[in-house]
């Protein structure tokens, strides 16, 4: 669990915990029975404590994604993410939410070049921010990595098709699938990360029948983001969900508009700062009678 408690008298990010049991990686699992999930999965990505709040009584599945690199810290991909950003973020998730699985990315770099370095970084993840699994890239090749790690009891995300880590190789983040061997790699991946372990799948950014035959097939939850309607479940990036960014990728439904709300928030608190019209009686403190 995370080292340290908020007094939460005394903070106003911190409300008390509400009564309840976290979802887990078993409980994830068994929403998929006989190739079918009657209640579809929901996941969103967080990576503060307040967001995730906001989120978990809503959501099954929190992702601190690696996407914060971009969302969070401006950077142009995932690559330069570090384990230090995902520990940070991911702690920070966990203290904000009592219901969701929390999930953490693990960072390029961190996992790729042996089952062992793998496994000495998810632990590190999962002591530092008390997460009930991590997440990695990558289909048949990670599948013994895997494998190594659930069997030393480290709960597994896999996440195949369009992999944002991979994006040299890729040569950018269009949508995959588009070729019969392409398809057959996708869903070949998918097969080995499942029968390595991964209590789910992640399938991004693939043609939607390919998406739709993977859900079909994988034994385990397919979590579908750009992918097909039909997947055990869906995320999104919670920041382009709700508005935040100017460009919204294809596969994003925008449900609100918080970047025109936020700047016309800070517009109307600027002028009656400098007409003075802030603050006022109710905002001061006055000498009591």
């Amino acid at each position: 669990m995370s080292t340290f408690t908020i007094d939460t008298s005394t903070s106003r990010a911190t409300p008390s915990p509400v009564p309840g049991k976290r979802m887990t990686a078993p409980s994830i699992r068994a929403r998929k029975a006989e190739g079918k999930t009657e209640q579809p999965i929901v996941m969103l990505t967080a990576y503060t404590m307040r967001m995730a709040q906001l989120l978990d009584p809503h959501c099954d599945m929190l992702l601190v994604g690696d996407s914060l690199g971009q969302v969070i810290y401006g950077l142009p991909s995932t690559i330069p993410v570090t384990m230090e950003m995902m520990c940070a973020h991911g702690a920070a998730v966990v203290r904000g939410s009592w219901h969701a699985l929390v999930a953490v990315d693990m960072p390029f770099g961190s996992y790729e070049g042996s089952p062992e370095q793998a496994f000495a970084s998810a632990s590190r993840v999962m002591k530092e921010t008390g997460c009930a699994a991590v997440k990695l890239e990558g289909g048949q090749a990670m599948a013994p990595t895997i494998e190594f790690l659930t069997r030393r009891g480290i709960p597994v995300i896999g996440h195949v098709g369009l992999t944002p880590q991979a994006v040299n190789v890729l040569g950018g983040y269009g949508a995959r699938g588009k070729s019969s061997d392409e398809a057959q790699l996708i869903e070949a991946d998918a097969l080995a990360v499942a029968n390595a372990g991964a209590f789910c799948i992640v399938v991004e950014g693939v043609l939607e029948h390919i998406a739709t035959k993977v859900a079909q097939t994988v034994p385990v939850p397919v979590i579908g983001i750009g992918a097909s309607a039909e997947c055990d479940g869906q995320v999104l990036v919670t920041d382009d969900m709700l508005g935040l960014f100017e460009r919204t990728p294809r596969f994003v439904k925008r449900y609100d508009d918080l970047a025109s709300r936020i700047a016309e928030a800070a517009r109307t608190y600027a002028e009656e700062v400098r007409s003075r019209s802030f603050p006022t009686e109710d905002q001061m403190y006055r000498p009591k009678a």
